[in-house]
């Protein structure tokens, strides 16, 4: 019975409206009501390695086009300081483009130490998704930019190979990626600075690292586009590919991140957000 202006009534002939929708937006565990399953996060994880992929194919590309249209279109040779200066300064345009692409996509990347490096310092969720899948999609993404540039421009190359020993290789990539690696670190949190100075900074610094060792490993400091290069010759396996080029670089990021981590100073400002 319901008390209803001055009489009582069956409930039944009341009809009450609930304000709660028919059904969640998203799903949500009836046990533990706090825990809400939102379907964006997924979604997020989707975007991710769809940009990696894209952005793994572009870079591949990127680097091909850039030669074609130097010695190509342009008609500069090979051995032309005009000619490897103009390379160098599109070069560098294009790793601003790639770094707002990053920007864009939140986090999109396309060289695998790049991730590596972030993953460490995070949780082991975060080092399990870049080891198990960000890392197979940019290679994947590579792979299939090489063979569509094969398919495309049959002459046109076949990556970077190891020109000195199997130990003087591994030592210049494992340098390499040591020196760009801290360099990024620095960057991305001791030096202030706007987007454009760091992107500066950073491209210059990757060219500088490249031509230091472009007549001896290539001077990739990228894992996934040599095995983009590397598959399509069919020596991606072998140890040669495997200590230069994935082991050293990794090995590498790892001692850097720990020695930024370790050597470093933290600046007043970390200490301060710590303790708070």
């Amino acid at each position: 019975m319901t008390w209803v202006n001055g009489n009582y009534i069956p409930c039944s002939s009341v009809q009450v409206h609930h304000s709660f929708p028919k059904q969640l937006p998203f799903p949500i565990d009836l046990e533990n009501p706090d825990t809400i399953q939102k379907p964006h996060k997924m979604g997020a994880i989707v975007n991710m390695l769809v940009s990696d992929i894209i952005m793994s194919f572009m870079w591949v590309w990127s680097s091909v086009l850039i030669k074609i249209f130097v010695h190509k279109v342009m008609g500069f040779s090979h051995h032309d300081t005009t000619g490897e200066l103009f390379r160098y300064s599109i070069s560098i345009v294009n790793m601003f483009l790639f770094a707002y692409l990053a920007k864009v996509t939140n986090g999109g990347a396309y060289n695998p130490l790049t991730v590596l490096s972030s993953a460490i310092s995070g949780n082991f969720s975060k080092f399990l998704f870049t080891v198990g899948a960000r890392i197979p999609f940019q290679v994947f993404g590579s792979i299939m930019a090489v063979r569509l540039i094969l398919l495309t421009f049959p002459g046109i190359g076949r990556g970077p190979k190891l020109t000195v020993s199997l130990h003087q290789g591994a030592l210049t990539e494992g340098l390499l990626t040591f020196t760009i690696v801290l360099i990024s670190h620095g960057l991305s949190t001791k030096i202030p600075g706007s987007f454009y100075t760091k992107t500066w900074i950073s491209s210059v610094s990757k060219l500088a690292l490249h031509i230091l060792g472009a007549d001896l490993t290539g001077g990739a400091m990228n894992p996934a586009s040599v095995m983009g290069w590397a598959y399509a010759r069919g020596d991606h396996i072998t140890k040669e590919h495997l200590l230069v080029y994935w082991l050293a670089p990794i090995q590498a990021t790892l001692l850097a991140a720990w020695a930024f981590r370790h050597l470093v100073r933290p600046s007043k400002q970390d200490r301060e957000k710590k303790t708070n």
